[in-house]
């Protein structure tokens, strides 16, 4: 799909990109379009999607990628904020527009028991810090309280919502846009990894939802 010559030019373009950027941490990313004219915004805004193409290839096409996952979001931020500087350089191809809620049209939609919430990326302790300010917050914690995290990876791939109400499966449904999700009940009865019924009433449960990737 890319030549070599034309690997090489996407990836010394990414990294003289990242080494502008370096010194910004990424919920600064705002600043990367200050002093960026409209004429530099669209050169940059070209050149971003056929980077951001390029390691998107490298990723899941090759499994060889060549950038950290903070490299490929920070090229990605910066896109994101030149486009809402100057919506009229936005592209229907851009990779920003792979991101959307995930409900087709003409398709029956179900509510979730509870939304389905989405997770943020980070890459610095003040994040971290307002994280574990905002849990203790909510748990009515004080600010010196110590809490203990457990921390595992996160999975990428289509999430499903299954619900069993006395015991048996009511309903399968996809994220969504993490209110309400397209409904797939059918085609849930058909994976065989999905039990049709389980016995969550031994435990006085009488309605419950199951989410997974």
């Amino acid at each position: 799909m890319y030549s070599k010559e034309e690997q090489r030019r996407l990836y010394d373009l990414s990294k003289q990109l990242l080494t502008q950027n370096m010194a910004q941490t990424l919920h600064q990313a705002e600043s990367m379009t200050e002093g960026v004219n409209a004429l530099e915004a669209a050169t940059l805004v070209t050149d971003l999607q056929a980077i951001l193409h390029y390691h998107e290839w490298r990723y899941y096409v090759m499994d060889d990628p060549q950038i950290a996952d903070f490299e490929y979001d920070t090229l990605y931020k910066k896109l994101e904020h030149l486009e809402d500087a100057y919506p009229n350089l936005i592209t229907p191809d851009s990779p920003t527009s792979r991101v959307g809620s995930d409900i087709a049209e003409n398709v029956k939609t179900v509510p979730h028991l509870t939304p389905m919430l989405s997770l943020d990326n980070t890459y610095n302790d003040n994040d971290l810090n307002d994280f574990d300010a905002q849990i203790k917050k909510l748990a009515d914690l004080p600010d010196d309280a110590d809490i203990e995290y457990c921390v595992e990876p996160k999975f990428d791939g289509g999430t499903i919502a299954l619900v069993y109400e006395n015991d048996v499966l009511a309903q399968a449904s996809t994220r969504g846009n993490g209110v309400i999700g397209e409904e797939m009940t059918h085609n849930a009865k058909v994976m065989r990894s999905i039990p049709l019924r389980a016995a969550f009433s031994k435990h006085n449960i009488r309605k419950v939802e199951l989410r997974g990737e």
